[in-house]
């Protein structure tokens, strides 16, 4: 493609989709050409355009009353955006995690690709290519390992939440929420008014942390929980304890689900399950804490108490903690589990590893 023809015929760009007018003759936006140039994006600029934002066309309406030649610009700005935006921008010298529209615009002004181009325009581009590199998924590369041992304990565990149990069986899944401070405000929190939010005091005073271990019915939605101050296995041992007395005696198999974690399978913890053989650990595969839905039930707990940390003090935390569990489990409901939700997990990575 030459980048000196006044009116090129319609192209198809790599990855473009076939349409009788290419999408870039549709942009509107200032380019880095002078008037006197003959050639380059000038030139090549005439026959192209894109209506860059309304506020943008109303503001060259205002500074340029006559209506003069309108500064179009070609495909290949398009196709230089879709390429920056394809590149993680710490590789073309740019500190950022990651590009977004703003951002973008002030590469192809500083790259001088063009003089001036809107957030807005940029994202239109990048919405006929389907890309949106402001956001950002985790995944698993080929080297961690998806064998038949890794699906079998994935099916294992899916098995444990889907199928009907036994009249003697309960399904808990076990954790921890570790350093849940009191973060006692300087002023107290005051409520909402009209057209005011709820104010909450910036400074605080740190008066410790702690621990919560909890347990989650999957079929019943109940919720179990202590605090402790530690992390350890004696913590865990207690807190095992209190289910041991809390749960009902005709349940004879207990099936914990819990990571991976080394106070899970400390000495002291695996003498404690051989004295007590009603209940059993399965642990999830590394990287799958998604599969264990206590952390769904922390999620919840984090959004409706703990996203105003501000507590009197240590004791006062817990209480409210306690007081919590209460109020859910007098409308505890489970959450819905299909075997769909294990089809991501077991793909294979080779489509991620050729596309990379």
């Amino acid at each position: 493609m030459s980048s000196g023809v006044g009116c090129a015929p319609p192209v198809c760009l790599p990855g473009w989709r076939a349409e009788p007018v290419p999408f870039c003759w549709s942009l509107k936006a200032r380019t880095s050409r002078k008037p006197a140039e003959s050639s380059g994006w000038g030139a090549a600029s005439s026959g192209l355009g894109f209506l860059d934002s309304p506020q943008r066309e109303s503001r060259d309406s205002r500074t340029n009353p006559g209506g003069g030649e309108s500064h179009l610009f070609p495909p290949e700005v398009a196709l230089h955006l879709v390429k920056l935006a394809c590149e993680m921008p710490d590789k073309l010298g740019v500190s950022l995690s990651l590009w977004d529209c703003r951002e973008l615009a002030r590469k192809l002004e500083s790259d001088g690709i063009v003089e001036s181009i809107s957030a807005d325009t940029v994202r239109r581009i990048l919405n006929n290519h389907h890309l949106k590199p402001w956001r950002c998924h985790m995944w698993l590369g080929a080297k961690t390992p998806r064998d038949e041992a890794f699906r079998a304990i994935v099916m294992k565990i899916c098995d444990l939440y889907t199928r009907k149990l036994a009249f003697n069986e309960m399904v808990l899944c076990l954790d921890e929420k570790t350093s849940l401070q009191p973060r006692t405000r300087k002023e107290p929190t005051k409520p909402a008014k009209p057209e005011k939010p709820v104010l909450v005091e910036h400074e605080y005073s740190r008066k410790g942390a702690l621990n919560l271990f909890a347990a989650f019915d999957t079929r019943t939605g109940q919720v179990y929980g202590r605090c402790f101050r530690r992390k350890r296995q004696i913590e865990l041992i207690a807190f095992l304890n209190y289910l041991d007395a809390c749960l009902p005696a005709h349940i004879t198999k207990v099936h914990i689900v819990c990571d991976n974690l080394r106070v899970h399978k400390g000495k002291k913890v695996l003498e404690w399950l051989s004295k007590h053989p009603r209940f059993t650990f399965n642990f999830t595969p590394v990287h799958c804490s998604w599969m264990n839905q206590v952390e769904q039930w922390f999620s919840i707990l984090q959004r409706k108490r703990l996203k105003i940390a501000d507590f009197a003090s240590i004791d006062d935390l817990q209480t409210k903690l306690y007081r919590y569990i209460e109020h859910w489990n007098q409308k505890a409901h489970p959450f819905k589990w299909t075997t769909k939700s294990v089809t991501k997990i077991m793909a294979s990575p080779k489509p991620l590893k050729e596309a990379a």
